[in-house]
């Protein structure tokens, strides 16, 4: 397909994620008040949706307490700056297995498996503009860890969102992934103006070298808003990648810790050079209510 620039582009920034990287920078938000703060300074910066994991305040490791979401978000929206709320819905779906010879009894300590309901009960309680929604099961880089979203419960949790009114946000790990989006769509499940994450680069989905990325890119609908990143090194030619293909941009912590050779960034740094990108390539960042009118989002007052 040809190229078709993205001329009004929205910056997404990715806050502080689930992963292990709390301990490789003292820049990644732990406490429901760091989390929000740097949610702001992003916001400030032209960050026009910022997208929330929370952590346990002491250890830095995921959770999924109501009371921390519901602290980051009251937070952000009681702040001097207005701004597109997108939080996870991917916790509750891990299974990290025995071992190759053993997988079962699972190993406890990592598995934290959940039914469909629970895993969107902090979205029901704070009541986002936007929630995540991984379509689909996969192997991260971790030996006997699995991602697991089977169809049954990704159709529950996609008419749950749905019927709260927050609009899915599908995180395509792989072309498989935009598959079954696409089914969803189909089926009724997801409304048709779907909004789409392509997730590059990371271990084991869609590698993000360029004929994967437009391979990616080619598979999503006419009518859907997509947005992409890469982790790492190569976050910022992202920027430009998704750009120049007619989509949206993601930065920020969850995906990259570094804002140079040496130099652990702040969010709000990696969200002010990703606007620099796209504004030097001539397209314009755009702002949360642009956002809202675009993706037909409704910003509302939590539940209580």
């Amino acid at each position: 397909m040809p190229l078709e620039m993205n001329r009004d582009v929205f910056i997404t920034c990715a806050v502080t994620g689930s992963g292990g990287t709390q301990d490789r920078s003292p820049h990644v938000p732990r406490s429901p008040q760091q989390i929000a703060d740097s949610a702001i300074a992003a916001a400030k910066a032209g960050a026009a949706v910022v997208h929330c994991h929370v952590r346990d305040p002491e250890t830095g490791a995921p959770s999924r307490r109501l009371d921390l979401y519901r602290e980051v978000t009251d937070r952000i929206r009681d702040a001097d700056v207005d701004v597109v709320l997108n939080l996870t819905a991917g916790m509750g779906g891990d299974i990290v297995f025995g071992g190759v010879e053993s997988p079962f009894p699972v190993n406890e300590a990592g598995t934290d498996m959940i039914g469909a309901s629970e895993r969107v009960a902090h979205i029901a309680e704070c009541l986002p503009e936007i929630c995540t929604l991984d379509c689909g099961t996969m192997n991260f880089a971790e030996a006997d860890y699995v991602m697991t979203n089977t169809p049954g419960a990704l159709r529950a949790m996609g008419q749950m969102m749905t019927d709260m009114g927050v609009k899915p946000e599908i995180e395509a790990f792989d072309t498989g992934h935009l598959w079954f989006a696409k089914q969803l769509v189909k089926e009724g499940i997801l409304e048709p103006n779907a909004l789409v994450q392509l997730c590059m680069g990371v271990p084991w989905g869609a590698p993000d070298d360029l004929n994967t990325f437009m391979a990616m890119v080619n598979n999503v609908p006419d009518d859907w808003t997509f947005s992409a990143f890469a982790l790492g090194r190569n976050q910022m030619a992202y920027v430009g990648a998704s750009v120049l293909a007619g989509g949206n941009v993601r930065v920020g912590l969850e995906d990259n810790l570094w804002l140079g050779k040496g130099e652990l960034a702040e969010n709000w740094q990696l969200v002010e050079r990703a606007g620099t990108i796209i504004e030097n390539m001539g397209a314009r960042v755009i702002g949360p209510q642009e956002v809202r009118e675009k993706l037909g989002l409704v910003k509302r007052a939590p539940k209580g």
